[in-house]
């Protein structure tokens, strides 16, 4: 399994960035991002289920992140508006799949975002 990830960058406050995330090697139940910055723990930015497209956002992005999915292609994408300074972090890409006795969960590489204020 190999979860490729693209975008990211620097930003302005205020500003804008896509990222995308495309799995292969298996199917997957949950894609979704999560970030670290230094010194902090990893955190849930955004999840999308692949079978009925639910997703979950961090209150800390609601309003402001967008998480989609393209299951034909295997591929999640965040698009992230109005970025503030407090975004700034490693975001990871998140893909779960169902095993036998629960789930698995397999991590992309991380992509730095930095915004500047």
């Amino acid at each position: 399994v190999q979860l490729v990830e693209s975008g990211g960058g620097l930003v302005q406050a205020g500003g804008s960035l896509g990222l995308s995330c495309a799995g292969s090697g298996s199917t997957f139940v949950l894609m979704g991002w999560y970030r670290q910055a230094p010194g902090k723990q990893r955190e849930l930015v955004a999840s999308i289920t692949t079978g009925g497209g639910n997703t979950n956002y961090a209150d800390s992005v609601k309003g402001r992140f967008t998480i989609s999915g393209d299951n034909a292609k295997n591929t999640v994408y965040l698009q992230m508006n109005s970025l503030k300074p407090e975004d700034t972090a490693v975001y990871y890409c998140n893909a779960r799949r169902k095993v036998i006795f629960g789930y698995y969960d397999y991590w992309g590489q991380g992509t730095q975002v930095t915004v500047s204020s």
